[in-house]
């Protein structure tokens, strides 16, 4: 068996295939070499056990990659933010009855997230609630601002954002109202 895996390649079929042809010496080495990299976990002396059995099944032994940590997708900057208008309600929308539906949800929001206002409830723990609690959709009054003409605005808060909310009134005017401005939450 051992001349039928060392033997050379009949003329026709190395000039058929545009190879070189080898001495006996030289395929065995290649065969060596082949098994060697084919089968790196196996020392020489299992490589040579495997060819005098006459059977020889080539593993497939990808390399190795290093693990690749996952970049997290990162959100836009506030910079891009604001160049993209991300935020901004276009005219056409700034309708005080297109947010109506909103404001029906956000009470329906507080009810629940108070249990229905229950006579038994604890005051503290609904305050603590009510303090965390999400004010889109929420109706409001400026009782109190540095800027007098802001006082008696009422609207319903499209936008909370970190300094400020954007409020939409019954004339259909965006108002931007700064937080440091003492606002009344109406049962409305």
């Amino acid at each position: 068996m051992e001349s039928v895996i060392y033997s050379k390649l009949p003329p026709q079929a190395a000039k058929l295939l545009d190879l070189q042809p080898q001495g006996s010496k030289e395929a065995e080495a290649f065969v060596n070499a082949f098994l060697k990299r084919s089968m790196p976990r196996l020392k020489d002396e299992a490589i040579q056990d495997k060819l005098t059995r006459k059977a020889v099944v080539l593993e497939h032994c990808p390399r190795r990659r290093k693990k690749e940590k996952r970049k997290k997708a990162k959100g836009f900057s506030a910079k891009q933010r604001r160049e993209m208008r991300l935020f901004e309600i276009k005219p056409e929308q700034q309708k005080y009855e297109l947010f109506l539906p909103l404001h029906e949800l956000w009470k329906q929001y507080i009810r629940d997230l108070c249990n229905g206002l229950r006579p038994d409830a604890q005051p503290q723990m609904i305050q603590a609630k009510l303090l965390k609690a999400d004010l889109h959709g929420a109706i409001v009054t400026v009782t109190k601002s540095k800027c007098p003409s802001y006082v008696g605005i009422t609207g319903i808060i499209l936008q909370e954002m970190k300094h400020i909310f954007k409020i939409i009134t019954k004339e259909d005017k965006l108002k931007d109202k700064s937080y440091c401005e003492a606002c009344y939450l109406e049962n409305g």
